[in-house]
């Protein structure tokens, strides 16, 4: 193992077979393990581990305190035909742990960068593709395959094997169970599975309760869900209704309404 020191900043240790750009930016107490590939216009942040076999191919932020695991893949091209060499980049948030084998692409011209936010988990064998954006305290599980494009938002939790299409959202606080293909948004607040075809199984009672949502804000949600999606109206006549009743009325059921409004792909149902 040998010590080096990056940009002025000391406790760096890069081991001996693992190789570092001259232009990448370590910050204090990162370590880079064996055979790990740290590549041009790379930035890692205080004490995030990088183990051993990982690439980080280029033009990629990591933040602190984050653990990239045994042959991780960071940085790479964007896996679209469209995409001509043009400079795109991907950023990882702080505490962020990104398991083995995971992949996660670098933009494309289309929004120029993959973003993934702070405090997620990604399990082995994920892939973040081309211009995805990824909220904080999002959990990514086992061999998750998303499409270019895809948004999920904070606190979001998806299930192993899941294909998620490109341009789908996944709203804040929602729960997608394994196996399943997801075609079109996902609800925020709500649960999802079913294999291979989703559909909605009310909301996501156990996850709200974990996180501190008050019985009063929970019991909103639950009368909102049942005149969004239990009614048999369309989904402008059951917004119409939702918006008109005053026992719904908070700042949670407000998103969801403007969520289900701002859908371009439809709501898994």
């Amino acid at each position: 193992m040998s010590a080096v020191s990056t940009g002025g900043e000391a406790g760096v240790r890069v081991h001996d077979t693992a190789s570092v750009a001259a232009d990448a930016e370590l910050g204090p107490g990162v370590d880079v393990g064996p055979y790990a590939i740290v590549g041009p216009g790379v930035s890692i942040g205080a004490k995030t581990r990088i183990g051993p076999r990982v690439l980080i191919e280029r033009d990629t932020t990591i933040g602190s305190d984050c653990w990239i695991a045994n042959g991780a893949v960071l940085g790479t091209d964007p896996q679209d035909l469209k995409y001509r060499g043009e400079e795109t980049h991907l950023d990882v948030g702080d505490r962020t742990v990104i398991r083995e084998f995971a992949t996660l692409n670098r933009g494309t011209a289309a929004a120029g960068r993959t973003r993934v936010g702070s405090d997620c988990l990604l399990m082995a064998y994920s892939h973040v593709a081309h211009d995805c954006d990824l909220g904080s305290h999002v959990v990514v599980s086992n061999a998750v395959n998303m499409g270019g494009h895809v948004v999920i938002e904070d606190w979001a939790i998806v299930g192993g094997l899941v294909a998620i299409h490109q341009f789908v959202r996944i709203g804040t606080h929602a729960f997608v169970g394994g196996g399943c293909a997801l075609r079109q948004d996902v609800p925020p607040y709500c649960r999802v599975s079913g294999h291979p075809a989703p559909r909605l199984f009310g909301l996501n009672t156990v996850g709200l309760e974990r996180r501190g949502f008050s019985p009063e804000v929970r019991r909103r949600l639950k009368r909102a869900y049942r005149k969004l999606f239990n009614t048999g109206q369309t989904v402008t006549q059951a917004i119409a209704s939702a918006e008109a009743d005053e026992a719904v009325r908070c700042r949670e059921v407000a998103y969801l309404l403007q969520f289900i409004r701002d859908s371009e792909r439809g709501i898994s149902s």
